[in-house]
């Protein structure tokens, strides 16, 4: 079977998305699009690609070598057997769920994916924030069990890359919502804004990658309520902003808050500051996004009470 990289074919189809969407933003929404903002969002695309480059071989490698040790065989031209290659997909996918959900609620995890958070715009760019230190988290291992079931790992790395060409056009404002069928069964725009969005209402929600039905059967999912909902605008980035265009710094700045909290924490807490969710600490000082969207929560909860205790009274 020849080489076949999808990502690197979609490089055309990126840029001319790009291109457009900022003709959207700039009649539509000037503000969606920063210019110092978007340059290091595609610094951060290149210096992912050099780093997919660096370690991505050696990750193929480690499959290949596990491929010998599969429970079921495909035979020796597994990529004509068609009904492996949706069934490869729909389980990258499904591993894809559990990574990005560690990425989120495991600190080590999030150290690499808080890159693709950091920026404060919402646009097709931000799609292009791709981690340089993702090979550090081993994240790539929960995609073992697809090898050991006798998925060959080009054709793994085949439905990755479709997988992550689907990804880019959700992160857009541009897009309000699919048809009902699509948004019940597909990531969508409207999906992952809510997945980027720092309100306390959808923090650490809808992992998705292209099946949004991970999130609804794992209890993680949120649906979007929209300004003329009744709902409030979505706020991106991360929960203490970067404030920086520091290309440096945003790729290894949550790399350096882990050591200098293991560095200062007492013995017993040190490993916790590795392996909790992020905003955990043994003070309690800081706060996590379950302790966040609880307070909301909270408050949500007695306006309600107080406003189905106020209605009796005017209408009596």
């Amino acid at each position: 079977m020849p080489d076949f990289e999808p990502t690197t074919f979609a490089i055309p189809l990126f840029v001319g998305l790009v291109l457009a969407e900022m003709i959207w933003a700039r009649r539509n929404r000037p503000e969606a699009y920063e210019a110092k903002d978007t340059l290091v969002s595609l610094a951060f695309g290149l210096g992912s690609t050099v780093a997919g480059a660096l370690f991505g071989g050696a990750f193929l490698l480690l499959y290949l070598w596990l491929y010998q040790f599969r429970v079921f065989d495909f035979g020796p031209e597994w990529w004509m057997v068609w009904w492996a290659w949706p069934v490869c997909f729909v389980l990258d996918d499904l591993a894809y769920y559990w990574v990005h959900r560690f990425g989120h609620r495991v600190r080590w995890f999030w150290a690499s994916h808080v890159n693709h958070h950091s920026s404060q715009h919402y646009n097709l760019s931000t799609a292009l924030r791709q981690t340089w230190t993702g090979f550090l988290t081993l994240g790539f291992l929960l995609k073992l069990p697809l090898v050991l079931l006798g998925f060959h790992p080009v054709m793994i790395a085949i439905c990755a890359g479709f997988n992550l060409i689907y990804q880019f056009w959700i992160h857009t404002e541009a897009v309000g919502r699919m048809p009902r069928w699509f948004e019940a069964v597909m990531n969508t725009p409207s999906h992952h804004r809510v997945h980027h969005a720092t309100n306390p209402r959808y923090l650490d929600r809808n992992y998705a990658g292209v099946f949004i039905v991970w999130d609804k059967l794992f209890g993680t999912f949120e649906p979007e309520v929209t300004v003329a909902e009744g709902g409030e605008r979505i706020r991106y980035g991360i929960v203490k902003q970067l404030g920086s265009f520091n290309l440096i710094w945003a790729v290894f700045h949550e790399w350096v808050g882990i050591a200098q909290d293991m560095w200062h924490a007492p013995w017993r807490h040190k490993l916790s500051y590795l392996l909790r969710e992020p905003g955990w600490s043994h003070d309690g000082s800081r706060e996590t996004s379950d302790v966040i969207r609880a307070r909301w929560q909270s408050r949500q909860d007695k306006v309600a009470t107080e406003n189905s205790i106020a209605e009796p009274r005017e209408a009596a």
